[in-house]
């Protein structure tokens, strides 16, 4: 048995699958910083009593938070009460 680093062949070997994770990632920030930086003018948002002055980039970001957080209540009431209805239930056997 041998615990070494093993053959430099083993070592040197072509990894494809790590350099596609690489090549991917390193194409989700350059496209999270064009992406950034084409969203970056000025935009009003007139609320009832007010109005208020953000990047369009700052106002994306907050409605998929709440698009997001909205989706997951939304779906802890569907199972908090699908989750009633079984327990309500009558018992089918015997």
């Amino acid at each position: 048995m041998r615990f070494g680093r093993g053959d430099g062949d083993q070592l040197e070997r072509f990894q494809p699958r790590l350099w596609l994770i690489l090549v991917g990632l390193l194409a989700i920030l350059l496209y999270l910083l064009a992406f950034i930086s084409m969203n970056d003018k000025k935009i009003e948002i007139e609320f009832v009593f007010f109005t208020a002055t953000v990047s369009l980039i700052w106002a994306m970001v907050l409605m998929v938070a709440v698009g997001v957080l909205g989706g997951v209540l939304l779906s802890q009431l569907y199972r908090r009460r699908r989750g009633d209805q079984v327990r309500e239930a009558p018992d089918s056997l015997g």
